[in-house]
């Protein structure tokens, strides 16, 4: 056992000596995916991998944080998961204030900035008073922000932005022939933030599931078949050493 994990620090440490210092993506952005059939596979109830996906969470947060990256953003409950079964809901609503009341000490240590991307309504009052006991504790941090993106869905984000892009057109305030790009993300729920430069996505799945569509216009993709409660700082330090192999563009012929 003791040698494995030699074996492990030794690639992890080979892996972060390959990565560029100059290249490090500023924002992140990762799909946990998996838990459910991680824990089928051992024959566990689903929220097993709930559970054990927690650990990743933050291991993944203080390799994100060694790295230097500066927002971590994770898909943690979507505006479509109310659809899952009562008792999956009901325990993964319960996920937030378990992992912070474990973590939150830690997080703090390593100047982590805890915040939420989503709508509060709907949330039980101990979820919502949870996340924002973390995010009243850390705001003055200034290391990697980790952004939860809880109650989350782009769709309806998008349509709100529109909206209120609608009402200040309506009031004067903004005239139709105006409006820029800069003008909807000003209004998104990840204003202030810039758009990830990589998204993560576990479990094999190929799709973005309503997952800041607009903000990942020109984001890099690595998808890969590891299930999140089994996903390391090893997995994460390739995926960046891939995002590093990429030529960003962006519409142009680079160079």
């Amino acid at each position: 056992m003791l040698e494995k994990i030699k074996r492990s620090r030794a690639s992890q440490d080979a892996l972060t000596s390959s990565i560029s210092p100059d290249n490090i993506p500023q924002h992140v952005a990762i799909i946990m995916d998996g838990n459910g059939r991680w824990a089928k596979q051992r024959g566990l109830p689903r929220i097993a991998g709930h559970h054990s996906g927690m650990k990743t969470v933050k291991n993944i947060t203080l390799a994100a944080n060694e790295l230097g990256i500066r927002i971590l953003t994770m898909y943690a409950f979507s505006t479509e998961n109310w659809k899952r079964p009562k008792d999956e809901v009901e325990y993964l609503m319960k996920l937030p204030e378990e992992f912070l009341s474990i973590e939150l000490d830690e997080l703090i240590a390593n100047n982590v900035q805890v915040r939420m991307m989503g709508w509060t309504e709907g949330l039980p009052p101990h979820t919502l008073k949870a996340v924002q006991t973390a995010i009243e504790k850390t705001k003055h941090n200034t290391g990697l922000i980790l952004n939860f993106a809880l109650n989350y869905g782009s769709r309806k984000e998008i349509i709100e932005a529109v909206r209120k892009l609608a009402m200040d057109v309506q009031s004067g305030e903004l005239k139709p022939e105006d409006i820029q790009d800069v003008h909807l993300s000003e209004r998104l729920l990840s204003s202030g933030l810039p758009d990830p430069d990589l998204l993560i996505r576990t479990s094999g799945e190929i799709r973005i599931s309503n997952f800041m569509l607009w903000q990942c216009a020109y984001t890099e993709f690595v998808f890969t078949d590891v299930y999140w409660p089994a996903y390391t700082k090893e997995h994460f330090l390739e995926a960046i050493k891939i995002y590093q192999q990429r030529i960003r563009r962006y519409g142009g012929l680079g160079s």
